[in-house]
Protein backbone atom coordinates (compact mmCIF):
# COMPACT_ATOMS: atom_id res chain seq x y z
CA UNK A 1 0.00 0.00 0.00
CA UNK A 2 1.37 3.66 -1.30
CA UNK A 3 2.18 5.83 1.32
CA UNK A 4 -0.39 8.56 0.53
CA UNK A 5 -2.85 5.64 1.26
CA UNK A 6 -2.23 4.57 3.97
CA UNK A 7 -2.24 8.20 5.45
CA UNK A 8 -5.54 8.47 4.37
CA UNK A 9 -6.50 5.32 5.83
CA UNK A 10 -4.85 5.91 9.24
CA UNK A 11 -7.30 9.21 9.44
CA UNK A 12 -10.04 7.31 8.70
CA UNK A 13 -9.10 4.71 11.48
CA UNK A 14 -8.63 7.81 13.70
CA UNK A 15 -12.15 9.34 12.91
CA UNK A 16 -13.87 6.42 13.84
CA UNK A 17 -11.75 5.19 17.05
CA UNK A 18 -12.29 9.15 18.77
CA UNK A 19 -15.64 9.04 18.82
CA UNK A 20 -15.86 5.88 19.97
CA UNK A 21 -13.68 6.51 22.80
CA UNK A 22 -16.09 9.92 23.46
CA UNK A 23 -18.96 7.64 23.82
CA UNK A 24 -17.33 4.92 26.20
CA UNK A 25 -15.54 7.69 27.88
CA UNK A 26 -11.88 6.45 27.17
CA UNK A 27 -9.16 8.58 28.25
CA UNK A 28 -7.71 10.32 25.30
CA UNK A 29 -3.77 8.60 26.00
CA UNK A 30 -1.58 7.17 23.50
CA UNK A 31 -2.57 3.43 24.81
CA UNK A 32 -5.94 3.90 24.29
CA UNK A 33 -5.48 5.46 20.70
CA UNK A 34 -3.90 2.37 20.04
CA UNK A 35 -6.38 0.15 21.27
CA UNK A 36 -9.22 1.55 19.69
CA UNK A 37 -7.09 2.25 16.36
CA UNK A 38 -6.49 -1.78 16.27
CA UNK A 39 -9.91 -2.04 17.68
CA UNK A 40 -11.73 -0.08 14.59
CA UNK A 41 -9.30 -1.63 11.81
CA UNK A 42 -10.92 -5.00 12.65
CA UNK A 43 -7.75 -7.02 12.09
CA UNK A 44 -7.61 -8.86 15.52
CA UNK A 45 -11.16 -10.12 15.61
CA UNK A 46 -10.32 -11.77 19.16
CA UNK A 47 -9.68 -8.06 20.70
CA UNK A 48 -12.82 -6.32 18.85
CA UNK A 49 -14.84 -9.80 20.64
CA UNK A 50 -13.32 -9.07 24.40
CA UNK A 51 -13.64 -5.47 24.21
CA UNK A 52 -17.22 -6.06 22.63
CA UNK A 53 -17.87 -8.57 25.87
CA UNK A 54 -16.45 -5.66 28.60
CA UNK A 55 -18.72 -2.73 27.00
CA UNK A 56 -21.71 -4.68 27.04
CA UNK A 57 -20.77 -5.48 30.61
CA UNK A 58 -20.01 -2.06 32.06
CA UNK A 59 -21.36 0.19 29.68
CA UNK A 60 -17.80 1.19 30.30
CA UNK A 61 -13.94 0.19 29.35
CA UNK A 62 -12.25 0.10 32.61
CA UNK A 63 -8.70 1.39 32.27
CA UNK A 64 -7.12 -1.70 33.77
CA UNK A 65 -8.65 -4.09 31.58
CA UNK A 66 -7.87 -1.75 28.83
CA UNK A 67 -4.41 -2.03 29.63
CA UNK A 68 -4.30 -5.86 30.23
CA UNK A 69 -5.82 -5.90 26.29
CA UNK A 70 -2.98 -3.51 24.91
CA UNK A 71 -0.41 -5.90 26.38
CA UNK A 72 -2.24 -8.48 25.18
CA UNK A 73 -2.98 -7.83 21.37
CA UNK A 74 -0.79 -4.36 21.27
CA UNK A 75 2.24 -4.05 23.05
CA UNK A 76 5.52 -5.32 21.43
CA UNK A 77 6.60 -8.38 22.97
CA UNK A 78 9.29 -6.09 25.05
CA UNK A 79 7.52 -4.03 26.06
CA UNK A 80 5.15 -6.60 27.75
CA UNK A 81 7.75 -8.27 29.57
CA UNK A 82 8.45 -4.89 31.62
CA UNK A 83 6.33 -6.58 34.49
CA UNK A 84 8.38 -9.51 34.79
CA UNK A 85 11.92 -7.38 34.33
CA UNK A 86 11.10 -5.65 37.17
CA UNK A 87 10.24 -8.74 39.55
CA UNK A 88 13.60 -10.28 38.33
CA UNK A 89 15.72 -6.64 39.21
CA UNK A 90 13.73 -7.02 42.70
CA UNK A 91 15.20 -10.39 42.80
CA UNK A 92 18.53 -9.60 42.00
CA UNK A 93 19.22 -7.27 44.51
CA UNK A 94 17.31 -9.36 47.13
CA UNK A 95 19.69 -11.54 46.23
CA UNK A 96 22.96 -8.97 46.14
CA UNK A 97 21.55 -7.27 49.46
CA UNK A 98 22.13 -10.77 51.23
CA UNK A 99 25.37 -11.10 49.70
CA UNK A 100 27.05 -7.98 50.98
CA UNK A 101 25.52 -8.41 54.16
CA UNK A 102 27.43 -11.72 54.41
CA UNK A 103 30.32 -9.83 52.94
CA UNK A 104 30.36 -7.40 55.63
CA UNK A 105 30.35 -10.22 58.52
CA UNK A 106 33.13 -12.04 56.97
CA UNK A 107 35.20 -8.90 57.20
CA UNK A 108 34.41 -7.78 60.54
CA UNK A 109 35.36 -11.74 61.60
CA UNK A 110 38.22 -11.29 59.33
CA UNK A 111 39.47 -8.07 60.89
CA UNK A 112 38.84 -9.63 64.23
CA UNK A 113 40.71 -12.76 63.97
CA UNK A 114 43.75 -10.14 62.19
CA UNK A 115 43.60 -8.29 65.26
CA UNK A 116 44.52 -11.43 67.49
CA UNK A 117 46.93 -12.20 65.26
CA UNK A 118 48.53 -9.01 65.71
CA UNK A 119 48.25 -8.95 69.72
CA UNK A 120 49.95 -12.61 69.55
CA UNK A 121 53.34 -10.93 68.17
CA UNK A 122 54.11 -9.41 71.28
CA UNK A 123 54.76 -12.97 71.93
CA UNK A 124 57.82 -13.70 69.49
CA UNK A 125 60.35 -12.50 71.84
CA UNK A 126 59.99 -15.62 73.60
CA UNK A 127 61.33 -17.65 71.04
CA UNK A 128 64.31 -16.65 71.21
CA UNK A 129 65.06 -13.57 68.69
CA UNK A 130 66.86 -10.50 68.98
CA UNK A 131 65.15 -6.84 70.12
CA UNK A 132 66.20 -5.55 67.15
CA UNK A 133 64.31 -8.47 64.92
CA UNK A 134 61.38 -8.02 66.87
CA UNK A 135 60.96 -4.47 66.55
CA UNK A 136 61.78 -4.32 62.71
CA UNK A 137 58.99 -7.26 62.80
CA UNK A 138 56.37 -5.09 64.39
CA UNK A 139 57.16 -2.15 62.60
CA UNK A 140 56.51 -3.64 59.47
CA UNK A 141 53.32 -5.56 60.89
CA UNK A 142 52.12 -2.30 62.35
CA UNK A 143 52.67 -0.69 59.09
CA UNK A 144 50.79 -4.11 57.53
CA UNK A 145 48.01 -3.57 59.89
CA UNK A 146 47.53 0.47 59.47
CA UNK A 147 46.91 -0.39 55.50
CA UNK A 148 44.67 -3.56 55.97
CA UNK A 149 42.43 -1.64 58.68
CA UNK A 150 41.89 1.15 55.71
CA UNK A 151 41.72 -1.15 53.27
CA UNK A 152 38.88 -2.75 55.54
CA UNK A 153 37.30 0.25 56.91
CA UNK A 154 37.07 1.75 52.93
CA UNK A 155 35.71 -1.78 51.95
CA UNK A 156 33.36 -1.39 54.81
CA UNK A 157 32.34 2.18 53.88
CA UNK A 158 31.36 1.01 50.39
CA UNK A 159 29.57 -1.83 51.05
CA UNK A 160 27.68 0.30 53.46
CA UNK A 161 26.69 2.77 50.65
CA UNK A 162 26.03 0.30 47.98
CA UNK A 163 23.42 -1.39 50.77
CA UNK A 164 21.76 2.38 51.06
CA UNK A 165 21.60 2.39 47.39
CA UNK A 166 19.74 -0.90 47.35
CA UNK A 167 17.44 -0.15 49.89
CA UNK A 168 16.54 2.92 47.50
CA UNK A 169 16.62 1.28 44.74
CA UNK A 170 13.88 -1.13 46.68
CA UNK A 171 11.79 1.14 47.91
CA UNK A 172 11.77 2.86 44.39
CA UNK A 173 10.36 -0.66 43.32
CA UNK A 174 8.00 -1.30 45.72
CA UNK A 175 6.37 2.24 45.02
CA UNK A 176 6.02 1.06 41.27
CA UNK A 177 5.08 -1.91 42.22
CA UNK A 178 1.92 -0.38 43.73
CA UNK A 179 1.09 1.62 40.18
CA UNK A 180 1.37 -1.60 38.62
CA UNK A 181 -1.43 -3.84 37.35
CA UNK A 182 -1.19 -7.50 38.48
CA UNK A 183 0.02 -8.61 41.97
CA UNK A 184 3.03 -10.36 41.34
CA UNK A 185 2.11 -13.50 43.72
CA UNK A 186 -1.47 -14.61 43.31
CA UNK A 187 -1.11 -12.96 39.47
CA UNK A 188 -4.53 -11.51 39.94
CA UNK A 189 -5.42 -7.58 39.34
CA UNK A 190 -3.99 -6.05 42.67
CA UNK A 191 -5.60 -2.88 45.29
CA UNK A 192 -4.63 -0.60 43.12
CA UNK A 193 -6.79 -1.30 40.00
CA UNK A 194 -9.80 -2.31 42.09
CA UNK A 195 -9.91 0.96 43.58
CA UNK A 196 -9.04 2.83 39.72
CA UNK A 197 -12.03 0.58 38.35
CA UNK A 198 -14.41 0.74 41.37
CA UNK A 199 -14.04 4.45 41.10
CA UNK A 200 -15.37 4.69 37.38
CA UNK A 201 -18.14 1.70 37.56
CA UNK A 202 -19.38 4.14 40.53
CA UNK A 203 -19.24 7.57 39.00
CA UNK A 204 -21.91 5.54 36.56
CA UNK A 205 -24.27 4.23 39.75
CA UNK A 206 -24.00 0.87 38.76
CA UNK A 207 -27.50 -1.27 39.17
CA UNK A 208 -26.64 -4.67 39.93
CA UNK A 209 -23.17 -4.52 40.82
CA UNK A 210 -21.81 -6.79 43.31
CA UNK A 211 -19.06 -7.50 45.41
CA UNK A 212 -17.71 -10.75 46.99
CA UNK A 213 -15.07 -10.48 49.81
CA UNK A 214 -13.10 -13.34 50.69
CA UNK A 215 -10.85 -13.89 53.42
CA UNK A 216 -8.44 -17.12 53.79
CA UNK A 217 -9.65 -19.21 57.05
CA UNK A 218 -6.81 -19.24 59.92
CA UNK A 219 -3.56 -18.07 57.65
CA UNK A 220 -1.61 -16.76 60.03
CA UNK A 221 -1.36 -20.44 61.49
CA UNK A 222 -0.58 -22.06 58.17
CA UNK A 223 2.61 -19.48 58.16
CA UNK A 224 3.17 -20.20 62.03
CA UNK A 225 2.92 -23.63 61.80
CA UNK A 226 4.51 -24.38 57.95
CA UNK A 227 6.35 -21.27 57.36
CA UNK A 228 5.78 -18.48 54.98
CA UNK A 229 6.53 -20.26 51.93
CA UNK A 230 3.52 -22.70 52.62
CA UNK A 231 1.95 -19.63 52.98
CA UNK A 232 2.96 -18.08 49.28
CA UNK A 233 1.27 -21.44 48.33
CA UNK A 234 -1.90 -21.18 49.55
CA UNK A 235 -2.34 -17.69 48.33
CA UNK A 236 -1.21 -18.81 44.74
CA UNK A 237 -3.24 -21.35 44.56
CA UNK A 238 -6.80 -19.61 45.98
CA UNK A 239 -5.63 -16.91 43.44
CA UNK A 240 -5.37 -19.57 41.28
CA UNK A 241 -8.81 -20.64 41.94
CA UNK A 242 -10.39 -17.56 41.71
CA UNK A 243 -8.78 -16.53 38.33
CA UNK A 244 -10.19 -20.04 37.17
CA UNK A 245 -13.59 -19.56 38.23
CA UNK A 246 -14.07 -15.76 37.25
CA UNK A 247 -16.58 -15.65 34.65
CA UNK A 248 -19.73 -13.49 32.96
CA UNK A 249 -17.51 -10.53 33.41
CA UNK A 250 -16.51 -11.19 37.14
CA UNK A 251 -13.41 -10.06 38.07
CA UNK A 252 -11.31 -11.32 40.66
CA UNK A 253 -8.40 -9.07 42.68
CA UNK A 254 -5.94 -9.53 45.72
CA UNK A 255 -7.39 -6.76 47.93
CA UNK A 256 -4.04 -7.19 50.49
CA UNK A 257 -2.49 -10.22 52.38
CA UNK A 258 -4.94 -12.98 52.57
CA UNK A 259 -8.28 -11.04 50.97
CA UNK A 260 -9.59 -10.83 47.46
CA UNK A 261 -12.05 -8.88 46.20
CA UNK A 262 -14.57 -10.10 43.24
CA UNK A 263 -16.56 -7.62 41.21
CA UNK A 264 -19.99 -9.33 39.33
CA UNK A 265 -21.25 -6.30 36.84
CA UNK A 266 -24.85 -6.75 36.24
CA UNK A 267 -25.87 -9.03 38.69
CA UNK A 268 -27.82 -9.29 41.69
CA UNK A 269 -27.21 -10.56 45.84
CA UNK A 270 -28.63 -13.76 45.05
CA UNK A 271 -26.59 -14.66 42.33
CA UNK A 272 -23.44 -12.99 43.63
CA UNK A 273 -24.12 -15.00 47.19
CA UNK A 274 -24.16 -18.40 44.94
CA UNK A 275 -21.56 -17.61 42.96
CA UNK A 276 -19.26 -17.50 46.32
CA UNK A 277 -20.97 -20.11 47.33
CA UNK A 278 -19.58 -21.71 44.33
CA UNK A 279 -16.20 -20.62 45.38
CA UNK A 280 -16.25 -21.45 48.77
CA UNK A 281 -16.71 -24.88 47.53
CA UNK A 282 -13.81 -24.77 44.95
CA UNK A 283 -11.58 -23.25 47.51
CA UNK A 284 -12.62 -26.07 50.44
CA UNK A 285 -11.28 -28.65 47.63
CA UNK A 286 -8.01 -27.79 47.62
CA UNK A 287 -4.96 -30.19 48.72
CA UNK A 288 -1.86 -28.68 48.67
CA UNK A 289 1.82 -30.59 49.12
CA UNK A 290 4.17 -28.95 51.64
CA UNK A 291 7.84 -28.81 49.66
CA UNK A 292 9.69 -29.51 53.00
CA UNK A 293 7.71 -32.57 54.60
CA UNK A 294 5.69 -33.79 51.96
CA UNK A 295 2.37 -33.66 54.01
CA UNK A 296 -0.50 -32.70 52.35
CA UNK A 297 -2.13 -29.65 53.59
CA UNK A 298 -5.93 -30.09 53.25
CA UNK A 299 -8.15 -27.73 55.68
CA UNK A 300 -8.03 -25.14 53.39
CA UNK A 301 -11.42 -22.75 53.33
CA UNK A 302 -12.04 -18.91 53.31
CA UNK A 303 -15.34 -17.07 54.63
CA UNK A 304 -16.90 -14.46 52.46
CA UNK A 305 -19.19 -11.69 52.09
CA UNK A 306 -21.58 -10.26 49.53
CA UNK A 307 -22.69 -6.85 48.95
CA UNK A 308 -24.68 -5.63 46.59
CA UNK A 309 -24.52 -2.03 45.52
CA UNK A 310 -27.09 0.67 46.77
CA UNK A 311 -27.32 4.07 45.12
CA UNK A 312 -25.52 6.61 47.31
CA UNK A 313 -22.84 4.15 47.65
CA UNK A 314 -19.07 5.33 48.12
CA UNK A 315 -16.31 3.03 47.44
CA UNK A 316 -15.76 2.87 51.56
CA UNK A 317 -19.59 2.14 52.13
CA UNK A 318 -19.76 -0.62 49.59
CA UNK A 319 -16.50 -2.63 51.24
CA UNK A 320 -17.36 -1.55 54.86
CA UNK A 321 -20.75 -3.54 54.04
CA UNK A 322 -19.17 -6.86 52.45
CA UNK A 323 -16.56 -6.39 54.80
CA UNK A 324 -18.87 -6.56 57.79
CA UNK A 325 -20.69 -9.69 56.61
CA UNK A 326 -17.04 -10.86 56.01
CA UNK A 327 -16.47 -10.72 59.53
CA UNK A 328 -19.66 -11.90 60.90
CA UNK A 329 -18.70 -15.26 58.83
CA UNK A 330 -15.66 -15.52 60.99
CA UNK A 331 -17.37 -15.00 64.05
CA UNK A 332 -20.31 -17.36 62.75
CA UNK A 333 -17.06 -20.35 62.68
CA UNK A 334 -15.95 -19.42 58.81
CA UNK A 335 -16.19 -21.32 56.00
CA UNK A 336 -19.22 -19.81 54.96
CA UNK A 337 -21.37 -17.52 52.92
CA UNK A 338 -23.01 -14.47 54.51
CA UNK A 339 -25.84 -12.91 54.06
CA UNK A 340 -27.50 -16.45 54.16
Amino acid sequence: MANNELLVQSADYLKKAVPLMMKYQIPTTPLNYALWYRYVANDMPKLNEKLDSIIGLHDVVPPMQAESLYREFVAEKAESKTWELRQSVDKMLLELDKTLTDTTTDTDKFQEAFDKTFVGIHRVEEDGCSFEEVMGLLKKLEVDSKEMQRSTQFFSHSLASAKGEIASLKKQLEESQKLALYDSLTGLLNRHAFDTEMSLYLDKEPQGLCLIMADIDHFKKFNDQWGHLLGDQVLKAVGRKLSQKTNNGATAYRFGGEEFVIVLPKSNLRIARHYAETLRKVIEKLVLKDKRTTKMINNISASFGVAEFIVGDSLSSFIARADDYLYQAKRLGRNRVLPL
